[in-house]
């Protein structure tokens, strides 16, 4: 695993992974490794945990927004900058969770990703809630993964079956 941001050494489609046979591997997801591939080795209680860790963690920041708010009430700094805090966090975090939802269906752009960072972090409650939703129907991610892995085994299978014997001894037709 790479330190900087928790991928992989090697990329998803290598041919010299552990898969059976030969031919690429599928890319493990977070909280569910590759158990998403043949939905085995507890990949229910996996969604459920997540479902439910996720809506927890979205319950307790909104309890920690609501402390935030408490504090910028008691500071009497004016309903101008209430108003606008408020409209920030509920702007962010509905942008954060477009974002997020998009995501497991295609992959981002790295430098977009890097600009939109901030904008991703004032709106984590969004991107909770858009983990909770996914996993309710399949681990967030796996459409994309899948679709990825479907296709890279379907162009192994092309490319390891396309030739079937020794050229130069094949007969010349006249």
């Amino acid at each position: 695993m790479s330190d900087e941001n928790g991928t992989p050494d090697t990329p998803a489609g290598s041919a010299g992974g552990t898969a059976q046979g030969g031919g690429p591997r599928p890319e493990p997801l977070r909280f569910f490794g590759t158990t998403w591939v043949h939905h085995d080795h507890g990949y229910a209680a996996r969604r459920a945990g997540v479902a439910v860790g996720s809506l927890a963690a979205a319950v307790v920041s909104c309890l920690v927004l609501r402390f935030a708010y408490e504090g910028i009430r008691i500071a009497g700094t004016g309903s101008f900058v209430t108003v606008l805090i408020i409209a920030m966090f509920a702007i962010c975090s509905a942008l954060a969770f477009r974002n997020t939802w998009e995501g497991f269906g295609k992959r981002h752009d790295p430098q977009r990703q890097a600009s939109l960072r901030g904008l991703l972090a004032i709106g984590f409650v969004g991107s909770l809630l858009a983990y909770f939703f996914r996993s309710l129907t399949e681990a967030p991610g796996e459409k994309l993964h899948r679709e990825e892995y479907d296709r890279a085994r379907e162009e192994y299978a092309r490319r390891s079956s396309r030739r079937t014997g020794n050229p130069s001894r094949k007969k010349r037709r006249r």
